[in-house]
């Protein structure tokens, strides 16, 4: 097992002692890997699990390991952002940690706004236009309604949409081009 965020470097009889001395601070071991907080930190959002689990008169039963360290059964690498978080209040998830890891996180430890939070994120990103898609273009078709529409009568008859339409076509002799248009997507 490793030691993540504030490292103690003793041995285990002066980490008990300074567990013991200090109630302030709370030792968690999330999925094999410690994390040492305080209870200020876990008590940041009322409603959530790590508040609940902090508490004198808790209503949760958990187990603690042979070093007094509450046991939770998680992903480590994805609870780090959500305790930052309660820590700062601002939400910052390291390059190659899945937004939706650490959503599932927040959601697991029900902290409220840092699951809203990343909701938003995880919009913005997937509606965000990617770096490589093109920008399509169209150039429009003036004509009469019953032109287009023997135009599109007969392209359905004939095949599968979408279909470019050649405009050198007798029917859209008539019709003004806005633009310089060689073909016609229906």
């Amino acid at each position: 097992m490793k030691m993540a965020d504030h490292s103690i470097n003793t041995n285990d009889n002066k980490q008990s002692f300074l567990m013991n001395e200090n109630k302030q601070w709370v030792k968690l071991n999330v999925g094999g890997t410690y994390f040492l907080t305080t209870k200020t930190t876990l008590a940041r959002d009322p409603n959530s699990f790590l508040y609940r689990l902090v508490q004198e008169d808790s209503d949760l039963i958990s187990d603690k390991d042979d070093t007094g360290a509450y046991l939770i059964d998680r992903d480590p690498s994805y609870f780090s952002p959500v305790l930052n978080y309660l820590r700062h209040g601002k939400l910052v998830i390291n390059k190659g940690l899945a937004e939706e890891g650490v959503l599932e996180e927040a959601e697991f430890y029900n902290v409220a706004e840092l699951i809203t939070l990343i909701k938003e994120r995880i919009f913005h990103r997937d509606t965000r236009p990617s770096k490589d898609s093109k920008k399509h273009v169209y150039r429009v078709l003036q004509c009469h309604e019953d032109e287009l529409t023997q135009v599109h009568y007969d392209v359905h008859k004939r095949s599968n949409y979408p279909r470019y339409i050649p405009v050198n076509f007798r029917w859209f002799q008539q019709c003004r081009m806005v633009g310089n248009l060689n073909s016609l997507l229906i």
